[in-house]
């Protein structure tokens, strides 16, 4: 009998004894911070699942599937061109208004395909931290300062830190370079239409997530007013794709969008029915063709399987440590408050790792962060805490472990943090 093995055994046996007798069940923290767990949970589940997951994973496997290899490593891969590689990766969050978790999927669709690390890491940073509408909207309620700091922060960290992941994995980079050989392959349709293709998922992406804007008018509050209409449009275009450049039978099409169709009328107060609708009817026609139509699928579904049940658990967890905005969990919201006061290393190194554990979904760090600065906090540790938050969150570092493993995932996020925590002290300093 092997006694080391077998006492490895009695020790966790007898910890999770102990966990089980002492769980403070009863205590008035405990159970709201549980039930906190369970309200945020179904909180992602109605607001995020639909709109930015699933179609977040589609967009993955498209990636995945249409996507010459050869192309990603032209412009994302470690011997492309480091100026135009960066320089796309840092700005992708202009473009895609996605949360740290909703950003993962793309992050590893792009990373399978041969996209270098460093490049993959900014990209993974700037998705969810450059945000057009969450820029103007944090000047617009946290000041002019705070929005151009948050803005040039970002744009620099996204850059910095694909620079430096590249550079402390340099030898891995290498060798994973070298067995890359990819065999030439005959694209089966010409660039512009796959680029058009994944744009248009894109497109129904970035509407059905278009947030309300602070003021009832202008430009923004036109989208968000036409913001189904624009998800309509672009999903039926989708649909002309699938049946003209991907030889889908016109009439299994019509068999699925016509009832998607009727139900997106008949509940038009409830846009989510038919958007669901709409998802279940693309994955069913996807799941039984044969082709690149039902690999889109399965690699979908892959991407799938490998990160919504991390999300699960990490959410679970974030809203037992954090609870909601407005609502404690296990850690007293004064407790933060109190301890990021200041301008102190130590209170933006606290809020930068606090907010690398919280979960912000897009636009929502802002309401908190006012109403964390009404109540004390300082403008450093403020900035460091805009600057860590978004692109972070415990459910989305369990998922990117799954990708990256545990020694790349573990200095992505210690170079966030402690980029943020000096960018915030420095700005703290001089405001």
């Amino acid at each position: 009998m092997d006694w080391k093995k077998e006492w490895k055994i009695l020790a966790v046996m007898g910890g999770i004894f102990l966990v089980c007798f002492y769980l403070p069940v009863g205590s008035l923290r405990f159970d709201s911070a549980v039930l906190e767990s369970f309200h945020l949970v179904k909180w992602y589940a109605r607001e995020h699942v639909l709109l930015c997951l699933i179609p977040a994973f589609f967009i993955a496997g498209a990636i995945s599937v249409f996507i010459q290899k050869e192309s990603v490593m032209k412009y994302l891969g470690a011997k492309a061109n480091k100026v135009m590689a960066y320089g796309v990766a840092s700005v992708s969050g202009t473009i895609l208004a996605v949360c740290s978790c909703t950003v993962l999927p793309l992050f590893a669709g792009i990373y399978k395909m041969g996209a270098g690390l460093g490049p993959a890491s900014a990209f993974l940073y700037s998705g969810p931290a450059i945000n057009v509408l969450a820029i103007f909207l944090t000047a617009r309620v946290l000041g002019l300062e705070m929005g151009l700091a948050r803005v040039i922060g970002a744009v620099a960290f996204s850059i910095l830190v694909g620079l430096l992941m590249h550079f402390i994995f340099r030898k891995e980079e290498k060798a994973r370079l070298e067995a890359q050989a990819f065999p030439a392959a005959s694209p089966s349709r010409p660039l512009w239409q796959n680029t058009v293709f994944l744009g248009t998922l894109v497109a129904i992406l970035i509407f059905a997530n278009w947030g309300r804007p602070e003021e009832f008018r202008g430009p923004w509050f036109a989208i968000f007013s036409a913001k189904w209409k624009l998800t309509g449009l672009s999903s039926a275009f989708l649909g002309w794709i699938l049946v003209h450049w991907f030889g889908l039978r016109l009439w299994k099409m019509g068999a699925v969008a016509v009832p998607v169709a009727l139900l997106a009328l008949v509940f038009r107060r409830e846009p989510l029915i038919g958007f669901g609708a709409g998802i279940i009817g693309l994955s069913f026609l996807t799941s039984r063709e044969s082709g690149e139509l039902g690999e889109w699928f399965h690699a979908s579904w892959d991407f799938a399987k490998q990160i919504a049940p991390l999300l699960l658990i990490g959410i679970l967890a974030a809203g037992l440590l954090l609870g909601r905005p407005g609502h404690e969990g296990l850690i007293p919201s004064s407790w933060i408050t109190k301890a990021v006061g200041g301008n102190s290393l130590w209170a933006n190194f606290l809020a930068s790792f606090l907010g690398a554990l919280m979960y912000f979904a897009t636009l929502t760090e802002i309401p908190i962060l006012h109403g964390l600065m009404g109540s004390g906090m300082g403008k450093g540790p403020a900035l460091a805490l805009l600057l860590a938050g978004p692109a972070l969150s415990l459910p989305s570092m369990l998922v990117l472990r799954s990708i990256l493993g545990t020694k790349k995932t573990a200095v992505f996020v210690s170079i966030v943090v402690l980029m943020a925590t000096f960018t915030g002290f420095f700005y703290g300093v001089i405001f």
